[in-house]
């Protein structure tokens, strides 16, 4: 911002000379946040992140280390990359940008040199989940758009970390609307390890010369009756579908307006249903998809547009038509009431009246009072697209939509967002017609106009939506509601929350004392409570666990009693570990084990190998040797479990990484899901996917398992959860059927657990085990050698970094051989489907740089 005679701005050696504008509101905020973990609440557009950047500012030159800075959303990260180059005097190239963009070897590196991260926090979820980066000389922490932080979202994750690895650690979360109650506002300063509380409001004087007037109205529509005609139909029909599942004794009323609620519950007590093995459970939730279905239809065409709900249909039919289509898809399409709805939705050629009337405001707001921006706030994409085809008869409009790809929708990309946003900002068009994506925290221009095409039920998102306005002048919002639907009660729910939000934030306004006497017991230490409450080894007692299993198994039974008594006596109880087979024990079953692998091998098997890399080759290393060098890096490293990629949609891995007695590494493995040594590896199935894969899917249960048994000696099962024999209508005979020819066919043992934090204690107790107990080292493929011509090819392919399984297999289908990959060029490699210009430049600098 320019320098002005009539400004004051804030003196830092770290910040750009008039450049931060002094602000006396946002300067008492950054004096709170830099004296404890703070929550800060502000209105939109009042600079939540200059009061960040004053203390990541102070923090540095106070404190040292590096600050991390974590956003939702890839434009988000950019604008704040950009925000904080301009603003700090440290060099661009330590102010580095972390989004999956950026490959993860490259944020190993960066991450070491960078004084500032800033970051989406998956990103850093999978980097610290990887072992990549650590959290230890983070000296400031910023959550933005905070109120995120609850369930399984990576903020929850990152902070628990932070607070467990940081030396100096300080959190600042940011928020203009950090939850709807007191009750979500707390869990949210729980999740971030927050003590205090820090609320600004438009009303305070210090905010107040700063902020201007919304105005915020609501336009009533009255629907045609074309259009009720399609709704009624299509409510007649959900009337019926509740009829039958009042008939089941899981619905109250047959009226088509029953709640969310409602429904959430019928669905509740039809899987429970189903949990029994009951034909009613998966009669009933089938008739369920289908009242969800038509409610989303009816939604559609009263709050949103015809064309939204003629897509919509367009949508049903395709997919009752496609392979494996749900009954509920095909009965919906079939119901002769649903079919008269969308005769009617294709026929009708009129206009939608809230589409007639946002013509009519944004004509009001650009032409008559000569107004400059508006944004169009719309729930629908197939909305979004219609607007923009209609009002650009009259105006200059571009929509701005999510970056994924919908049928017959083209997502944006990264580049193409922020495209679009610059061009509105310098006034290339005037309208943006948006759907959520620009709601929360992105750097919009002033508006004159935000127009909700229809109200929203949450708060949250309400006040986000509103704060495109008011910031440098008097602003107006208007909301469209269509009479007596949908769109009246989400209007009246979100009023009730947005105002239940504001009085929370006024009553925790100053409530510092009281917050932090809740959150203090339980962020006191963090890593204390890693794992607590799971099953088997508490990770919180990581030496203990490590004493108990490193102790000698060819003790004497009264020696061995000791052992276990010693371990009860200093961990409460015996890890799972502690009672495990002797050597002597071992020995009896591990020759007949050996010969497997010599027959595979060629080797001749010895009785003081121990199996440990029998398949060796050229290494002319005794096992003796091998297995002192791995005892002594399990001694000094911990324990290691290599995590597929793929499973960072569960928490096991995120559980195993908060261990202080495991180390987690990211691979995109090509068998099983996780590798616990040289050869054991695992294939983990909750009891949904196991039978799942009885039942079809991508790939078998049995080539799965194959392919597991061709690379590791010790391969293992792990099926998770309960209800295995109730959940499915799949008959007992067959799931045991499956589970022999697992066991006996294959040679792979199976395990149960209880859960994923059983699964993880179970994980880590066989890690341990094999690693520090047997002295054997981790290896992602494996301790046979018996693969074929192909897998070796594949294999060869597929260890240059960046290039998966999948990937080493089109490759070689593409060129022939492993010679024809290595010696393509680059723009002959990016012909080939999957391989982008990064993948074929990294591919070349492998092949052709020369080894140092």
């Amino acid at each position: 911002m320019p320098a002005s005679e009539d400004v004051a701005y804030v003196d830092h050696s770290l910040l750009v000379p008039s450049f931060i504008e002094r602000r006396l509101y946002q300067i008492r905020l950054a004096g709170a946040a830099r004296d404890d973990h703070t929550l800060v609440c502000l209105p939109t557009g009042l600079g939540k992140t200059t009061v960040s950047l004053l203390v990541t500012a102070e923090r540095l030159y106070e404190v040292g280390g590096k600050s991390l800075f974590l956003a939702p959303t890839k434009p988000l990260v950019q604008q704040h990359a950009d925000f904080y180059r301009e603003a700090l005097t440290i060099p661009d190239d330590e102010i580095v940008v972390f989004t999956g963009d950026v490959r993860p070897d490259d944020r190993a590196e960066l991450w070491q040199d960078a004084q500032i991260v800033i970051a989406t926090p998956q990103v850093i979820e999978n980097d610290l989940i990887g072992n990549r980066i650590s959290l230890s000389d983070v000296t400031h922490l910023t959550f933005d758009e905070c109120h995120r932080a609850s369930g399984d979202y990576a903020y929850v994750y990152i902070a628990e970390r932070y607070h467990a690895d940081a030396e100096n650690p300080l959190v600042t979360g940011m928020s203009a609307s950090p939850g709807g109650d007191q009750e979500a506002i707390l869990e949210v300063c729980e999740n971030l390890g927050i003590a205090d509380v820090e609320v600004m409001t438009e009303g305070d004087a210090d905010v107040d010369e700063y902020t201007h007037d919304t105005d915020v109205e609501w336009n009533r529509i009255q629907l045609p009756d074309e259009i009720l005609e399609i709704r009624d139909a299509l409510n007649e029909v959900i009337t019926d579908r509740l009829d039958k599942l009042k008939q089941l004794g899981v619905a109250r009323s047959t009226n088509p307006d029953v709640s969310q609620k409602d429904l959430n519950r019928m669905r509740a007590e039809l899987q429970r249903l189903m949990n029994a093995d009951k034909s009613e459970g998966y009669k009933g939730m089938s008739t369920h998809a289908e009242v969800m279905k038509l409610r989303r239809a009816v939604e559609l065409v009263e709050t949103q547009s015809v064309e939204s709900v003629r897509r919509y249909f367009e949508r049903q039919r395709n997919a009752a038509r496609s392979s494996g289509a749900s009954k509920a898809s095909q009965r919906l399409v079939a119901e002769p009431k649903v079919r008269e709805a969308m005769r009617k939705a294709e026929s009708f050629d009129g206009l939608h009246p809230k589409f007639r009337k946002t013509r009519i405001l944004l004509a009001e707001t650009l032409g008559i009072h000569d107004g400059e921006r508006v944004i169009v706030f719309t729930e629908s994409r197939d909305t979004a697209e219609a607007l923009t085809e209609f009002l650009s008869e009259n105006f200059s409009v571009r929509r701005f939509v999510g970056q994924g790809d919908r049928e017959g929708s083209d997502g944006m990309s990264q580049k193409e967002q922020q495209e679009t946003l610059d061009k509105f900002r310098s006034g290339e068009f005037e309208v943006l017609v948006s759907t959520s994506v620009a709601e929360e925290g992105l750097d919009v221009p002033e508006v004159d106009l935000v127009l909700f095409f229809e109200p929203v039920p949450t708060a949250i998102r309400s006040i986000q939506r509103k704060g495109r306005t008011g910031r440098q002048a008097d602003g107006r919002v208007v909301v469209l509601l269509a009479e007596d639907t949908r769109d009246e009660a989400y209007f009246w729910i979100s009023r009730r929350r947005e105002k239940t939000m504001q009085n929370e934030l006024r009553e925790l306004k100053g409530a510092a004392a009281d917050i932090e006497a809740e959150l203090d017991h339980s962020q006191r230490d963090l890593a204390a409570f890693a794992g607590s409450e799971s099953t088997g080894n508490d990770g919180g007692d990581a030496a203990t666990n490590a004493e108990a299993v490193s102790e000698p198994a060819d003790t004497s039974s009264d020696e061995a009693s000791e052992t276990v008594a010693a371990a009860s006596a200093k961990n409460g109880q015996s890890g799972l570990a502690d009672f495990g087979p002797s050597d002597e024990q071992l020995a009896r079953v591990e020759p007949s084990d050996e010969s497997d692998d010599a027959e595979a091998t060629g080797d001749e098997p010895t009785d003081d190998t121990d199996d440990v890399n029998v398949d060796a080759g050229d290494d002319d290393s005794t096992a003796d040797d091998q297995a002192g060098t791995i005892a002594k890096a399990g001694a000094d490293d911990g324990v290691e479990i290599v995590v597929d990629q793929r499973e960072l949609d569960s928490n096991i891995a995120r559980t195993l990484s908060k261990r202080e007695d495991v180390t987690t590494r990211l691979e995109t493995l090509a068998v099983g899901d996780y590798v616990l040594s040289d050869r054991v590896a695992v294939e983990r199935k909750s009891v949904s996917d196991f039978l799942d894969t009885l039942t079809g899917g991508d790939r078998s249960l049995f080539e799965q398992i194959a392919d597991l048994t061709r690379h590791y000696a010790r391969p293992l099962l792990v099926v998770e959860g309960r209800g295995l024999y109730e959940e499915r209508n799949i008959h007992p005979g067959a799931i045991r059927g499956a589970l022999s020819s697992v066991a006996v066919d294959f040679g792979v043992s199976v395990l149960f657990t209880e859960d994923e934090d059983d699964t993880a204690e179970m994980l880590a107790t066989i890690a341990t085990r094999e690693q520090t107990d047997r002295e054997r080292s981790v290896s992602v493929h494996g301790g046979k050698s018996a693969k074929t011509l192909d897998e070796q090819q594949e294999y060869v392919v597929s260890a240059i970094a960046d290039i998966g399984p999948v990937t080493a297999r089109t490759l070689l289908e593409a060129f022939g051989s492993v010679e024809a990959v290595m010696t393509a060029s680059e723009d002959d490699l990016q012909e080939v489907r999957g391989v982008g210009a990064v993948t074929a430049e990294r591919i070349r600098e492998v092949v052709g740089s020369e080894y140092r």
